[in-house]
């Protein structure tokens, strides 16, 4: 038998090497800085939840745990920065909506929502609520399609812009109840909110953080909730869902990193930021902004995320929506 040195040598490196590397992964994030990449401007929902769970899994890591806010393209800028990170488990994507409906949503993107990532952990949802000006006559959902039906084109809805689950929320409405119902974007929540109130605009399917205070108020009426169940936030309002059976929208934040991050790692950062969910005080300041704390598994999250790519493809497409 011929002796093969180098191939003696090269097995005998690689496996010297191998229990350096199960070590190095077993040991993260010990001694690491570990950056966590918000898509979207400071001070935004996606920006703070981050935040918040940042906090936590620093001191449960006992390393720096920073977020840097890599805004533009509707997330798509952020989004594509993960995805060419390097994939050692030191940077992390609060992956939002976007990662299922930018694909539709724009012409181009520069990455691969399901083959250049692996999705983590759903870190939180948060309902949208369907409110109204108080002085319409609508009673609750039924009242609402009914008129839709009745007079195509004459009802309005507000958005904060195209492309947002507010926006996408409406275009499902249309969608699941085949009605005409005018579209009237916004640059953002809270012009969109003072038309509603004033009576510019007749509906608008808005975030619960800033929808709440106004329905409490008086200022607008609140008909229903998106999810499929109740929220505790808001345990009087039925989900639309009691009414279009499997309507069921939320904004979501979640926990993704470059595809190719070793599954130890991968294992741990589910786990951990489960853990981190589960702490009362984080709870209770997710909670402060109407977001149900989750955590899952790396599988549930991944199914998560392509059910969401499945049902906002189909309406997005139907409604030949394109963002700005």
């Amino acid at each position: 038998m011929r002796f093969n040195r180098r191939g003696f040598t090269s097995g005998l490196a690689a496996s010297l090497a191998a229990p350096f590397v199960a070590r190095a992964q077993e040991a993260w994030p010990r001694g690491r800085t570990i950056k966590i990449v918000v898509p979207f401007p400071p001070g935004g929902a996606t920006d703070v939840i981050a935040r918040i769970v940042a906090d936590k899994l620093a001191r449960m890591w006992g390393v720096a745990v920073i977020v840097e806010n890599k805004a533009g393209a509707g997330g798509n800028i952020g989004n594509e920065q993960v995805a060419r990170a390097e994939p050692n488990g030191d940077t992390i994507l609060m992956t939002s909506p976007g990662m299922a409906t930018n694909p539709f949503l724009y012409e181009k993107i520069n990455y691969d929502p399901i083959g250049e990532f692996t999705h983590v952990s759903l870190v939180a949802l948060v309902p949208n609520i369907l409110v109204m000006n108080p002085k319409l006559p609508f009673r609750n959902v039924a009242d609402i399609v009914a008129f839709a039906r009745a007079n195509p084109g004459k009802l309005t809805y507000a958005s904060s812009g195209v492309g947002t689950t507010i926006h996408l929320s409406g275009e499902l409405f249309k969608f699941v109840t085949k009605t005409d119902i005018l579209h009237v974007p916004y640059r953002g929540s809270a012009p969109a909110l003072t038309d509603l109130m004033g009576g510019q605009t007749d509906i608008m399917f808005d975030n619960i953080s800033s929808a709440l205070p106004q329905v409490k108020s008086g200022a607008l009426k609140g008909l229903a909730i998106t999810t499929a169940k109740r929220s505790p936030f808001v345990p009087d309002l039925p989900p639309v869902a009691d009414t279009l059976p499997g309507f069921d929208v939320s904004s979501w934040f979640g926990f993704s990193v470059p595809r190719k991050t070793p599954e130890a790692i991968v294992a741990k950062l589910a786990a951990d930021t489960k853990t981190a969910l589960a702490d009362p005080d984080v709870r209770a300041r997710l909670e402060g902004l109407a977001a149900e704390p989750v955590g899952s598994t790396p599988a549930e999250f991944t199914a998560f995320v392509q059910r969401e790519t499945d049902v906002w493809g189909k309406v997005i497409r139907e409604g030949k929506i394109r963002a700005e």
